[in-house]
């Protein structure tokens, strides 16, 4: 294990200087020897904490936003040890990151190895309930709404209660803590021509804050490391809202709109689905909050590509996720092929420690 970390850690260090353009690397290197040597383990420098944190994001073989990788804004909370470290530690990546609405890409890391777990698979996320047959709120939440139940948490029982933070220390029970309302900007879904639309009562939180992946730099393993760009428009408009295993508002939209829907060679899902999505980039635009339509992204991603061509690095990635949910074949990505190489620093995907 040691002789894995310590060629891990090599590899890393090697990057980090050379991309950084930093000398002495060779004393770096025999300075985390000594240290795997005597502790089985190593501590990363803020520096290369924060770059290794940028290196995962433009490695993710699944993020389309990778453009944006050397903008993440690193906290370092290697030093949170209780819960009210937790909580503040939290607190500070939804208010900063949310920034009213101008979202700036950031990243919490809290202790190495597993000290820290956060239960939650977004920090901010919609409960679920089932009720006579049926869910109200997102489907995708039901078991981790009954965990919150059973630490104690109860919602309101509509279609958009924030749950709250539920994370664990040192292998201690779970504990709850329900988000400030302040924090959480949300953003009502509005048309631009239908005004109809409005009725339908949807709305959606402003920023995804991934929290269940485990971050690895250099051969650690950061379980706690809750991150966040911002939304493309799809993600909401042609998934959460409209996955038939999601919200599946799609024949509602229609309906709202006048679509008429008794043929599926009308077309009528990809009519509501463009309203949708329409609904959703009006909306966030409308009050200030940052989001990308998916031809915009594509575009972004094309960018990316040329700029890591400039510095001679291959661009990885999985195309089944690169492409949008929404008209693929309209973006360059569609006619593109990626090696699905895993490259690190990344972004692991990990059991939640409630299944």
């Amino acid at each position: 294990m040691e002789i894995e970390r310590e060629q891990q850690a090599i590899a890393f260090l090697k990057q980090f200087y050379k991309e950084t353009s930093r000398v002495g690397v060779s004393e770096r290197i025999e300075e985390v020897f000594q240290e795997i040597n005597v502790k089985g383990s190593y501590t990363l420098t803020l520096d290369e904490l924060t770059y290794g944190a940028k290196l995962a994001w433009r490695n993710s073989n699944r993020c389309i936003g990778r453009l944006f990788w050397e903008r993440m804004h690193v906290f370092d909370a290697r030093g949170a040890r209780t819960k009210g470290d937790v909580i503040e530690a939290l607190k500070r990546h939804i208010m900063y990151a949310t920034n009213e609405g101008k979202i700036i890409p950031t990243i919490t890391i809290f202790p190495e190895g597993d000290v820290v777990r956060i239960w939650n698979h977004q920090l901010i996320r919609y409960a679920g309930y089932e009720k006579n047959g049926s869910v109200i709120g997102d489907p995708a939440s039901l078991e981790f709404t009954r965990l919150c139940e059973a630490l104690g948490w109860k919602g309101n029982g509509t279609d958009f209660d924030v749950l709250p933070l539920v994370f664990s220390i040192k292998g201690q029970p779970p504990v709850y803590y329900p988000i400030p309302e302040e924090l959480v900007k949300e953003v009502r879904l509005h048309h631009p021509t239908y005004k109809s639309f409005n009725d339908l009562g949807l709305k959606w939180y402003a920023v995804p804050i991934i929290a269940d992946m485990r971050l690895e730099i250099g051969g650690l393993s950061f379980f706690a490391a809750p991150f966040n760009g911002w939304y493309m428009g799809t993600e909401i408009g042609a998934r959460n809202l409209a996955d038939d295993f999601r919200y599946n508002r799609l024949e509602q939209v229609a309906d709202q709109l006048n679509i008429e829907r008794k043929k599926e060679s009308s077309l009528w899902r990809d009519e509501a689905l463009v309203e949708l999505n329409r609904a959703v980039l009006h909306s966030f635009q409308r009050d200030g909050v940052s989001i990308v339509d998916h031809h915009t992204a594509a575009k972004q991603f094309q960018q990316f590509m040329k700029n890591e061509a400039k510095q001679q690095r291959e661009v990885t990635g999985d195309w089944t996720w690169l492409i949008p949910p929404m008209s693929p074949a309209q973006t360059s990505i569609f006619h593109q092929t990626f090696h699905n190489e895993i490259k690190s620093p990344n972004f692991f995907y990990e059991d939640a420690p409630y299944q």
